[in-house]
């Protein structure tokens, strides 16, 4: 067995336990300089990440073949190497000597597991001999509770399936050009659909930085509903446009592309710093300024503000697994309260008539259309824009009652779907 290949899966055991035990995300666990994947290559990186990801997507199905062979309660270093070889196996095709035999390994050195390797060697064999059927037979990985109660409450049950579906397929990568005008071009060098919001979606998991156009800058990552908030604000050449919680800078690159004078806000310098790399190698450019949303002051009012306020990210599971796991329920009303002091001060940063886009990566109406109501009682004169549909490229079905859109998971399922996403583009009063 290569170095690469046990590494890399005993990374993703860490990553495993991490989520399930210590309820961390896996942003937090991956970006840790001691963290699991710290002192691995890249491929070994991207193989660990792709592993703990393809588990946790399918956890419920791949638990529900292992209780059909296991006869014991299993410390959890167990179950995790034997949901991994379970997944390569079951998922991947990875022939059963490798997979399991990675399981053994990474048992058999554990301090506390080390004397079950023979059971993980036995109900890995018997993973591979009979647990085809039983992983066939299993529905989609359920929402939890917290999150399908309010979505069932306000898209119906039988949305709360079609995201569930929309969540075991997981997420293409979808790139944003420099250049909107260049899609043609660029979708037949990377052999790619032109969506019709004008997104690029990507066939396959391509090695991204290996691809024509990234060292040039002409392409980002950034799913096709995230692209989508910055374009609300049509025409902003020479405008003055804040970007609030800007990092890592999807939305700062397409407000700087589009030739607004951009002013990128963050409170951590840390994800600024990535910014900056962006900006450096699409050769854009932008004020980055590291401070908090809620005391920064600007020394004139903007045209307009982007507001990409912090919150559940729920509607971002198909590509973050994790999330249902390290967030388990948590209370989010201080969530809440924050988006809408943020609103507030992103309303006192605007010029009069000036325009605010918020939006949310959630699912939840109470980060989207309840904040917008709640803003519009907080703020006589400020309107709702409703969006020109027709050159966003949206369904008219995705405009909500009060103007804004809210899209979901399910959407665009024959095209791969898309993440959930709130926005609305409000205007200030002229007073």
């Amino acid at each position: 067995m290569s170095a690469l290949g046990i590494d890399a899966r005993l990374a993703a055991t860490q990553i495993l336990h991490g989520v399930l035990f210590d309820k961390r995300l896996m942003s937090d666990l991956l970006g840790a300089d001691d963290g699991p994947i710290a002192r691995l290559s890249g491929p070994e990186r991207a193989r660990a990440q792709a592993l703990a990801t393809g588990v946790l997507r399918h956890l419920a199905a791949l638990d529900a073949v292992l209780d059909a062979f296991l006869d014991r309660p299993t410390p959890l270093k167990v179950k995790n190497a034997l949901r991994l070889a379970a997944f390569e196996m079951l998922a991947e095709g990875v022939a059963a000597h490798g997979a399991v035999n990675a399981a053994v390994a990474i048992v058999r050195g554990s301090a506390k597991a080390g004397n079950l390797a023979g059971l993980t060697n036995a109900v890995g064999r018997r993973i591979a001999e009979g647990g085809a059927a039983i992983w066939e037979a299993q529905p989609p990985q359920a929402l939890p509770s917290w999150l399908a109660k309010p979505v069932a409450k306000n898209f119906g049950r039988q949305v709360v399936g079609a995201i569930e579906v929309a969540h075991g397929r997981g997420a293409a990568f979808d790139l944003t050009l420099k250049v909107p005008a260049e899609a043609a071009d660029w979708a037949a060098r990377l052999e790619a659909d032109i969506l019709p919001t004008g997104s690029l979606r990507l066939k396959g998991r391509p090695q991204l930085t290996a691809l024509p156009g990234f060292e040039t800058g002409d392409w980002w990552v950034q799913d096709a509903a995230a692209a989508l908030p910055v374009r609300l604000l049509g025409d902003i050449a020479g405008a003055r446009v804040l970007d609030l919680c800007a990092a890592p800078g999807g939305k700062t690159l397409q407000l700087a592309a589009a030739r607004a004078a951009v002013t990128a806000l963050d409170l951590s310098s840390e994800r600024l710093d990535r910014l900056s790399e962006n900006l450096q190698r699409t050769g854009l450019s932008a004020n980055v300024v590291a401070a908090d949303v809620l005391s920064w002051t600007p020394d004139t009012p903007f045209d307009a503000v982007l507001l990409d306020a912090p919150c559940s990210a729920t509607g971002t599971i198909r590509r973050h697994p994790d999330l249902p796991f390290a967030r388990a329920g948590a209370d989010m009303s201080g969530l809440f309260q924050v988006q809408a002091a943020m609103i507030d001060a992103a309303l006192a940063m605007l010029k009069p008539g000036g325009r605010l886009v918020y939006c949310t990566c959630s699912l939840l109406p109470r980060e989207g259309e309840v904040q917008i109501a709640d803003a519009l009682k907080r703020h006589p004169g400020l309107t709702v824009m409703p969006p020109d549909l027709a050159a966003l490229g949206v369904e008219p079905g995705w405009q909500t009652a009060e103007g804004g859109l809210r899209l979901r998971p399910d959407y665009w399922a024959d095209r791969g779907g898309m993440d959930g996403f709130y926005m609305a583009l409000l205007q200030r009063g002229a007073a």
